[in-house]
């Protein structure tokens, strides 16, 4: 059983920043994959960011690349997302997630297994 909790979530101004921190627990999660997905009321979850835990392999949304960062600490069992020139459009409640079988890091959230609370990001013009 892995438990994810996010946390750095807020209310931020057009064109400032916000880092997402997602903590794991109840196992090491090494050789599982890392997402971060939000979702917009009244739209469906989207992707945003995912990572293999041991690295290298990184992709992200069209909408947030050159914007947005995800990393890891390892000793932490912890999992960033760095978001900055935050846009109004980026306002959603932001999902972390963990693919325990991965193959690449997915952008379907179908394929992964344990997902945390979320945390909401409000971006005002």
């Amino acid at each position: 059983q892995v438990q994810l909790v996010e946390s750095g979530g807020g209310l931020v101004q057009a064109g400032g920043s916000l880092r997402l921190s997602c903590a794991a627990s109840g196992r090491t999660l090494s050789n599982y994959a890392m997402g971060w997905f939000r979702q917009a009321p009244g739209k469906e979850r989207e992707f945003v960011a995912a990572d293999m835990w041991s690295g290298g392999n990184t992709a992200y949304a069209d909408s947030v690349k050159g914007r947005f960062t995800i990393s890891r600490d390892i000793f932490k069992n912890t999992v960033f997302l760095q978001m900055n020139s935050l846009e109004p459009e980026d306002t959603a409640v932001y999902y972390c997630a963990a693919d325990l079988k991965p193959l690449i890091p997915s952008r379907s959230p179908r394929l992964y297994d344990y997902w945390g609370q979320g945390t909401q990001v409000t971006v005002s013009s």
